[in-house]
């Protein structure tokens, strides 16, 4: 007989944290961020937050990790934007964020958009 898998138990509130879920991004900010993104978007089913909470985690992962690697490139412990920066331009998979980060003098390329702020 099968299992249940991890995920399963996350979904049923055998959650990582302390709350009612797995989630430790606020669901219902990214179900209101989610309905600002287009006046097309009217409902959202109750998962769909649940699955971008987990990509967020997931993304913040990944990008936190490789900008510790930077700093500890740097022999620091602290970690700066720069490192954030030379991260995200470091790594193909980031090329959308680019246009946010700063270049190589330390001036700003761009303003992140208001949405990734609300979180």
């Amino acid at each position: 007989m099968r299992q249940p898998g991890m995920y399963s138990r996350m979904l049923s509130g055998g959650g990582i944290s302390g709350r009612t879920g797995p989630h430790l991004l606020p669901l219902a900010r990214i179900k209101k961020i989610m309905k600002k993104s287009s006046d097309d978007v009217k409902m959202i089913s109750g998962e769909a937050p649940i699955v971008f909470s987990k990509a967020c985690e997931l993304f913040i992962e990944e990008i936190t990790r490789r900008s510790w690697m930077m700093t500890m490139q740097g022999k620091r412990r602290t970690l700066h934007k720069e490192d954030v920066a030379s991260a995200v331009m470091a790594t193909d998979v980031f090329d959308f964020l680019a246009t946010l980060v700063s270049d190589s003098s330390g001036n700003s390329q761009g303003t992140p958009p208001a949405a990734a702020l609300e979180l």
